[in-house]
């Protein structure tokens, strides 16, 4: 299109000109008005109000994706929970032999309970977890890319299987007790006092299992592994989370007493008998139970059980109590 009109030749006459102008100028005065009608009904319609996402998503009439709150509506804060540990627990710890500490930790709402009083207990195998968490720290402040092999193949034993040796090796790999205590210092651990011996006199079992904590530095340990932490990288806390998620069978007892198989379970559990009749076992549970709309982290320190069975039963039974009032 040329910007004007070509010189008129042959049968152009100046009046076929002035047809043509006069056509220009109505069609001209069409466009404008149609334009003033678009812009009336944009006005009027509330144009320009529409969901995020652009006209075609509006005209197909796609809804939003659930569980994505638009920015108007920001997610509510968990509600405040009930306690979990309060009259049913307690009644129900007040029928068993023994001393049982336990604590629990909602993770969406922050919210932390306590029952049983009394004094820092024996870890038992508890304590491996412990041994893993340094051990991945030290490792880790080195070697970024992960554990070696040979570390990987004692961290599984350990955790999994609860092999002692494996324990006894990693325990003397970062430094004993003094390497233990120099990572509960910066993991903020307050109440846990490592063993000062392996071999203890007139004690037949590894004398790590001597280590004592409460169930409150236990749940601030298993924090560390489901919470962003300063500790410990995101791949070194899934890798430890996936050696809990696998223990053997024959250990799958504690705090995930009556969870549902569907839910996943992060879990070490502790058996220890402290004297040689085997009349008075240490049972401990700790882990992190996540599903169903759960997600919190349990510790149940148990002491003076008649025997291992009797420590079991009773915190299957205990966490089954949380699991049901967590919902």
């Amino acid at each position: 299109m040329r910007d004007h009109p070509p010189a008129v030749r042959g049968r152009h006459s100046v009046r076929a000109t002035h047809a043509r102008t006069v056509a220009v100028l109505v069609a001209l005065g069409a466009c404008l008005i149609a334009a003033a009608v678009i812009l009336v009904n944009i006005v009027f319609r509330g144009g320009g109000n529409g969901p995020p996402g652009g006209d075609a998503a509006a005209a197909a009439g796609s809804p939003a994706p659930s569980g994505q709150p638009s920015a108007a509506s920001p997610t509510p804060a968990p509600l405040p929970h009930a306690d979990p540990l309060s009259a049913v627990a307690a009644s129900y710890l007040a029928t068993r032999a023994g001393t049982v500490l336990a604590a629990v930790h909602d993770v969406r709402t922050g919210q932390t309970w306590y029952l049983g009083h009394g004094q820092p207990q024996a870890e038992a195998s508890v304590v491996k977890l412990d041994i893993l968490e340094t051990l991945l720290a030290q490792e880790g402040e080195s070697t970024p890319a992960g554990l070696p092999a040979s570390d990987q193949a004692l961290a599984q034993e350990m955790i999994e299987d609860s092999d002692n040796d494996a324990a006894t090796s990693l325990w003397d790999a970062v430094g004993g007790a003094v390497g233990i205590r120099n990572f509960n210092m910066s993991a903020d651990l307050t109440a846990t006092s490592p063993s000062p011996c392996v071999v203890c006199a007139g004690f037949p079992w590894p004398g790590w299992g001597l280590t004592t904590t409460t169930p409150a530095d236990q749940i601030t340990l298993l924090r560390a592994l489901v919470e962003p932490s300063r500790l410990l990288t995101s791949a070194e806390r899934r890798y430890a989370l996936s050696l809990m998620e696998n223990v053997a069978p024959s250990q799958r007892w504690g705090v995930s007493g009556g969870v549902p198989a569907q839910v996943t379970v992060a879990l070490k559990n502790g058996w220890l008998p402290l004297n040689a009749a085997g009349t008075d076992w240490q049972i401990n549970s700790v882990g992190w139970v996540w599903g169903r709309g759960r997600d919190y982290l349990m510790a149940v320190l148990s002491t003076g059980n008649p025997d291992e069975q009797y420590g079991i039963d009773t915190i299957d039974h205990l966490a089954a109590i949380v699991w049901r009032r967590m919902r």
